[in-house]
């Protein structure tokens, strides 16, 4: 497969990655590929070798790691600005990580999960209310991504006046696409995006309220508590990672049941298996594609194939979870599937922390709109649909649908 030329960030590798994993796994589980900002890559694929990349402590979160060994070459330069948003825990090692993940896993308790079902049914009525019973819906601008991006928010505390602010940050920050040569795309976005999270930090300090941005400044493990740059960076983290992976979710997840009518029907009949069936969409169309980025603090060996030390390492975590070593029938959507022991939220010490919140999220927005539908169908030819160019996240940009409500 030496010969074999693809972006892996392009829209068109998006549409059609899992036939390009499937060729991966049989004939170069551990395949070098050169990045469009021509930083080489080494993308691993076999659920076994995936899982033991995600845990295992050879494989460092730090970008340093890459430079110490090739001592020969410079860091790139990155704008100040953006530094305090690239201190996140997804990009530090133990024990930094095991500080950061302790603090935030205080505020971010099950029971502020759990009360939240009632926000979230609550909200996604309103959305679909919204839509009027028009025939026609964009399910990603009107209703799969205000749910998430409003919960986070209200959680976080962000003022209603201000929540509109977060997408279109969002959407700059993440057309990056884990590429450090666009960052300069981002520039005005991350200096509006930190200088208004100051200010929000500042006011939470001087009058704390019941959110999770005042349990996040007033947390603290062994006496440290986050300083300000590692708060303006964990915001980040919750308010862009945290939404747009249960957005990819939903979107991806309503793709798959129009794929297959017979699963979309069989849910309607049968609506206590949704939380298989969101299972299911996580593992069959994965929201995140690969593992944020790792590199190798030695040289290691994996499937024959030896990463040199310093290399980049892109668990794909899309390809592990279609991977027939560990799944019967892979390639088959089953939303009955049990047991369905999938990677889509990762594993190890960095396992998502918002995974139960991102389920809640899709669960209840799904039954809301099959409870509230009689018929969806896509408004458009397969062909036709954009998914969104990057690293490490798989979503599309809009799915358009054709809907029948239910009382029409």
């Amino acid at each position: 497969m030496d010969d074999l030329q693809i972006d892996i960030t392009s829209r068109e590798f998006k549409a059609d990655s899992d036939r390009f994993y499937a060729q991966l796994r049989r004939e170069a589980p551990v395949y070098r590929t050169v990045l469009p900002d021509k930083q080489v890559a080494w993308i691993v694929t076999r659920y076994d070798d995936v899982a033991m990349v995600l845990k295992d402590e050879r494989f460092s979160k730090q970008f340093k790691t890459f430079f110490e060994a090739n001592p020969n070459l410079k860091p790139p330069w990155i704008p100040k600005v953006l530094l305090p948003l690239m201190r996140h825990m997804l990009h530090s090692d133990p024990p930094d990580h095991t500080r950061l993940r302790a603090l935030v896993q205080q505020a971010f308790k099950p029971t502020f999960i759990e009360r939240l079902r009632l926000r979230i049914r609550e909200l996604s009525d309103e959305l679909l209310t919204a839509v009027g019973k028009q025939p026609s819906l964009d399910l990603i601008s009107r209703f799969a991504l205000p749910i998430p991006a409003t919960i986070i928010a209200e959680m976080l505390g962000v003022p209603v006046e201000d929540r509109h602010k977060f997408h279109t940050w969002s959407g700059r920050m993440l057309a990056l696409g884990g590429l450090k040569f666009r960052l300069l795309r981002a520039l005005p976005a991350a200096w509006q995006f930190t200088r208004y999270l100051r200010r929000l930090i500042k006011s939470k300090r001087a009058a704390t309220q019941d959110d999770l941005l005042t349990a996040l400044v007033l947390a603290e493990q062994d006496g440290q508590k986050l300083n300000e740059d590692e708060l303006v960076a964990m915001i980040f983290l919750l308010l862009i990672a945290g939404h747009e992976t249960a957005v990819n979710l939903i979107g991806n997840g309503m793709l798959a049941l129009l794929d297959h009518s017979d699963q979309m029907q069989r849910l309607r009949r049968e609506p206590e298996l949704m939380r298989s069936a969101v299972e299911e969409m996580l593992r069959f169309t994965s929201p995140v594609e690969t593992g944020t980025e790792r590199y190798a603090k030695e040289d290691v060996t994996i499937s024959s194939v030896t990463i040199p030390r310093g290399s980049l390492v892109l668990a794909a975590i899309a390809s592990a979870n279609r991977d027939g070593q560990h799944f019967n029938n892979p390639d088959e959507f089953d939303i009955g599937r049990e047991p369905n022991k999938h990677l889509a939220f990762g594993l190890g010490p960095h396992y998502c922390l918002g995974a139960p919140l991102a389920r809640l999220e899709a669960q209840i927005a799904f039954a809301a709109l099959l409870e509230r539908t009689s018929e969806i169908r896509l408004a458009v030819t397969r062909d036709k649909l954009r998914w969104n160019r990057g690293l490490i996240l798989r979503g599309l940009q809009s799915l358009p649908l054709h809907v029948t409500w239910r009382g029409v």
